[in-house]
């Protein structure tokens, strides 16, 4: 998510290298992201192969944001 919110698109392979999680790993995370409505997909070809990019949406900014709040409240508590 972090990849995210300072990059408007990413595509997958882009994402998988540098996080360096195997296809199964970083579909999971994709997934659930996505039923959450965290994120959106574009799939278009780019000559013939095919291309997947995700460009987080407004909730996923909203989340993400309040999840790091909410470690900085945690940490300053300790």
């Amino acid at each position: 998510m972090s990849m995210l919110m300072v990059n408007e698109w990413m595509d997958y392979n882009e994402i998988k290298e540098r996080l360096e999680l195997t296809d199964g790993n970083l579909a999971s995370h994709i997934s659930g992201l996505e039923k959450l409505n965290y994120i959106e997909i574009r799939k278009r070809f780019v000559g013939k192969k095919t291309n997947t990019s995700y460009k987080i949406t407004r909730p996923g900014k909203k989340a993400f944001q309040d999840h790091i709040n909410a470690l900085e409240k945690l940490l300053k508590n300790m």
